[in-house]
């Protein structure tokens, strides 16, 4: 989940085209705190491993909760006005969403499941109980699919193949084609293949990051995404990871931790 984090943490001050376009930035500066999607990131990897080996009601029952109490806990990181009623909400049930926090939040689920298969299902799973529109889940199927196959030793000529076939999403552009015309827009649609271009196109864990904060738009969503499959295909740099791990609170790293022992 470091690749989630740090992007988001990464991306967050250049949210709403604050940036240059530019891939030569600070990595790090006071701005560089975690919003919405680390919250919601560690929410659905604390249910996901609470929830394993249990039925699919159980699961998710525990999603719920868990978004809930950790949105209730963070409630000023930066969600959308719908997500914040449902975070608050006694009975909340999904409002047809495709916004691209279903696919910000996944990552976990890439991490923690033996086979595509369970990957996809417990992906749409973590996206339907906010975001049921079809564009909202298949956007967290994607983004986790391309997790498994990552950490699983496919090439990424292989991730680019399963997720054009299986998902759809038009991979044709190039970030320089993509740039100059991208902006702040929050859907699975505009984010989920824009963050899978930035991951294709990085050359290591970092160069992945300032490709997709280079891009602008949402980026600190777009770049947690795209961190999310870099850190499976590159893994992460301890330097970076512990300027991460200065960012989070107890609560936080608690669960990070822990997902890393389960991980392992």
């Amino acid at each position: 989940m470091y690749g989630a984090i740090l992007g988001d943490m990464i991306g967050a001050p250049y949210e709403f085209d604050r940036g240059n376009k530019t891939k030569d930035f600070p990595l790090f500066s006071a701005e560089s705190q975690f919003t919405d999607d680390t919250v919601m990131t560690i929410a659905v990897a604390e249910a996901i491993m609470d929830a394993k080996g249990k039925k699919e009601k159980a699961v998710r029952k525990t999603l719920v909760r868990s978004l809930q109490t950790w949105g209730r806990r963070y409630p000023d990181a930066g969600y959308g006005a719908r997500f914040i009623y449902w975070v608050f909400a006694d009975d909340p049930a999904p409002y047809g969403s495709f916004g691209n926090g279903s696919a910000m939040r996944v990552s976990s689920v890439g991490w923690l499941y033996d086979t595509l298969e369970e990957t996809r299902k417990y992906a749409a799973l973590s996206a339907a109980i906010s975001h049921d529109h079809p564009e909202g889940i298949k956007g967290a199927e994607a983004i986790a699919s391309a997790i498994f196959l990552a950490r699983t030793g496919h090439t990424k000529q292989e991730i680019r193949d399963y997720i054009v076939q299986e998902f759809g999403y038009d991979l044709t552009r190039t970030c320089d084609e993509i740039r100059p015309d991208y902006y702040h827009v929050e859907t699975c649609q505009q984010t989920v293949p824009e963050a899978v271009t930035a991951f294709l196109e990085g050359t290591d864990f970092e160069d992945v990051l300032r490709t997709a904060v280079s891009l602008g738009g949402d980026c600190d969503t777009l770049t947690c995404i795209a961190g999310s499959i870099a850190e499976a295909f590159y893994g992460v740099p301890e330097a970076l990871k512990k300027e991460c791990r200065a960012r989070l609170g107890d609560d936080m790293l608690a669960v990070l931790d822990r997902f890393d022992k389960v991980r392992a």
